[in-house]
C-alpha cells in the first residue's frame, strides 16, 4: 500500500503524486481510494480503488533500473509491423502492461523508424507520432524522476544510444 506523498507509476498516466487516501461510497460500496494527480498536470484528480486487480499502478523504477532502461536502447527494439492499425493496436496491448523494458523498446522502434523516414525525406504517420510522443513523455519523465535530471537529458542519452545503432 502507498502512502500520502508518493510517487507512483499509473499506466494510463504517468507519474503521479498520491494526495490523500479516502473512503468512497458508489452504489452502496464502501471501498478505499488513491486520489491522486499526475505530476504534469495539477488540476486533473483521479480516484482508483486501492484493491483493483485491472488498476495497473506501480512503483516508479530505482536508479539502476532506469540506466539498464537507458542503456536498452543500444540494443534494437521491437519488430516493426508493416500495416499501420495493426502496429498501434499491438503495440498499445503491449503498453497497457506496464513493463518498462517492452515500453523503451517500442519508442526505441518508433524512434528509431522516425530516424529513418526523416534521412530518406518521408512524412512520419501521426498515428505513430501521436504514440510515440505519449509513451516517450511517460516513459522519459519517469526516468527523469528516478536519475534525478530532466526529461530533455534522457531524451539526449537515449539518442546518444540510438545513434550507436545507426
Amino acid at each position: 500500500m502507498y502512502n500520502v506523498g508518493d510517487l507512483i507509476m499509473y499506466a494510463s498516466h504517468g507519474i503521479c503524486e498520491i494526495d490523500d487516501i479516502t473512503e468512497k461510497n458508489f452504489s452502496n460500496q464502501s471501498k478505499t481510494y488513491y486520489v491522486m494527480h499526475p505530476l504534469n498536470n495539477n488540476q486533473l484528480v483521479i480516484n482508483v480503488p486501492i484493491h483493483s486487480e485491472k488498476i495497473n499502478i506501480q512503483d516508479v523504477v530505482n536508479k539502476e533500473t532506469a540506466q539498464r532502461i537507458i542503456n536498452s536502447f543500444k540494443q534494437p527494439g521491437v519488430e516493426w509491423i508493416e500495416k499501420n492499425n495493426h502496429r498501434i493496436h499491438i503495440y498499445s496491448e503491449a503498453i497497457k502492461k506496464g513493463d518498462r523494458f517492452e515500453i523503451a523498446k517500442i519508442v526505441n522502434t518508433l524512434m528509431f523508424k522516425q530516424h529513418q523516414d526523416d534521412l530518406i525525406g518521408k512524412k512520419y504517420g501521426s498515428q505513430d507520432m501521436k504514440l510515440l510522443t505519449t509513451i516517450q513523455n511517460i516513459l522519459f519523465s519517469e526516468l527523469a524522476i528516478s536519475l534525478e535530471t530532466s526529461s530533455d537529458d534522457i531524451y539526449n542519452r537515449v539518442e546518444e544510444c540510438l545513434n550507436e545503432q545507426f
